[in-house]
């Protein structure tokens, strides 16, 4: 996938946990998709770890202020850098 398609997907799915300022309820349905889509979004290790993460700071009354999914892209595409592995 796009890494900016999953820029505007993230930007989307932090827009939905807005929904829970005026809604609250809808965090008991958005906590649990959100930690998934995380998981599909950005694999291996690290899409757990944020999948984890999401899910509880969604879950948390006055935590969803936080874009968790926009941070986990800055994370992907611009401050993570490229391991270069060496074979022996």
């Amino acid at each position: 996938m796009n890494k900016y398609k999953k820029l505007a997907i993230s930007l989307v799915c932090d827009a939905l946990g807005y929904v829970s300022f005026v809604f609250p309820p809808f965090d008991i349905v958005w906590a649990p998709l959100a930690g998934y889509l995380m998981t599909k979004l950005y694999k291996g290790r690290t899409g757990k770890i944020a999948g984890a993460i999401v899910f509880i700071e969604e879950a948390m009354p006055f935590l969803d202020i936080v874009p968790t999914f926009t941070l986990m892209w800055l994370y992907s595409y611009v401050f993570k850098t490229e391991e270069t592995v060496i074979e022996v």
